[in-house]
């Protein structure tokens, strides 16, 4: 009887988190984001028994520099969703949580109106970890906020590096938020950012910035043409907003549905749901792996010998992970 019990447990969680209870959800994030061994079996079985009611949201990245606004947009996007019947949920991916607690639980101050609706779910990002860990966190948040019956989640990324392709994996529209600037500034665009987004939106088109705005989404639009989209069904657009005054909002969800026609007709979209399983599968594993690596006492003393040897030049980096490997078999 003692060994039924969990799973009784998180049969008991699945049920009250399919009924949509808000306190079941931020249980099951959390059993999923623990290190515990037994939790993390347990996360597995539950993910496995939700795996049915996932996968009907829309999911939706979005990255952009610190200052360009990604929390009032977010906030604003958020809320005209609510408007128009939506449940939003807001996850982040921030590998620099490790350092720094994770920059959304900031942001969430930002999100006024989003947090305060009874129909939006905002949560951060695991608190520490590698990369691939905080993304394969985020991944199976996502799926449990889809059975919880959000019908749109937004993956926030704080916008370096690989966490942008991290993100770009886990979504089905991948949003990039500029500043107006010149073209001294277009010159520092990153092309590999460029090259994942489905659309560009200059946010701060408002007030004495508008001229600016319209002429930054000119020039991206420029830069776009010489660059291969994603897809070739979809020519990602450039659109200006403000997230302040709310302008441009509705159209930048309508370019998002727009997408998901276009994808959906040529079957662009289940490719890409495809091939993002596959790599969510090899990301699980070498999660895995590693966690092997460091769980298990006496593989733990054998990687550090390991270690201290090609530290002191005695072994080589491939022959020690040779030896690694040989660990795991």
């Amino acid at each position: 009887m003692v060994e039924k019990k969990p799973s009784l447990d998180i049969k008991s969680l699945a049920r009250d988190l399919r009924a949509g209870s808000r306190a079941a959800l931020a249980r099951a994030i959390t059993l999923v984001e623990s290190r515990r061994g037994d939790h993390q079996a347990l996360a597995r079985e539950l993910v496995q028994m939700l795996l049915p009611d996932t996968g009907k949201a829309v999911r939706v990245g979005i990255t952009g520099s610190p200052g360009v606004g990604k929390s009032t947009t977010i906030d604003a996007l958020g809320t005209h969703l609510i408007e128009q019947g939506h449940k939003v949920a807001v996850l982040a991916v921030d590998p620099s949580s490790a350092r720094s607690g994770g920059s959304i639980l900031g942001d969430k101050t930002r999100m006024a109106r989003l947090s305060a609706s009874d129909d939006a779910f905002i949560r951060p990002s695991p608190s520490s970890g590698t990369l691939g860990g905080v993304a394969a966190k985020t991944r199976e948040a996502m799926l449990l906020c889809e059975a919880a019956g959000f019908d749109v989640v937004l993956v926030e990324t704080v916008g370096i590096g690989q966490s942008e392709t991290a993100v770009c994996d886990m979504t089905d529209f991948f949003l990039a938020l500029m500043l107006p600037g010149g073209g001294d500034e277009l010159q520092g665009i990153k092309k590999g950012l460029v090259e994942l987004a489905d659309m560009i939106a200059i946010n701060k088109a408002d007030g004495d910035n508008l001229k600016r705005a319209n002429i930054t989404a000119a020039d991206y639009r420029g830069a776009l043409h010489i660059l291969t989209p994603r897809s070739e069904h979809w020519h990602p657009p450039v659109e200006t907003y403000s997230a302040l005054t709310g302008d441009g909002i509705a159209k930048i969800w309508q370019k998002v549905l727009d997408h998901r026609k276009a994808m959906n007709a040529s079957g662009d979209f289940a490719a890409r749901r495809r091939e993002q399983q596959v790599k969510w599968m090899w990301s699980m594993l070498e999660q895995r792996m590693l966690a092997r690596l460091r769980s298990e006492a006496s593989v733990r003393t054998k990687v550090r010998k390991i270690e201290i040897e090609v530290a002191d030049g005695h072994l080589t980096p491939a022959l020690a992970a040779e030896k690694i490997l040989e660990l795991l078999q």
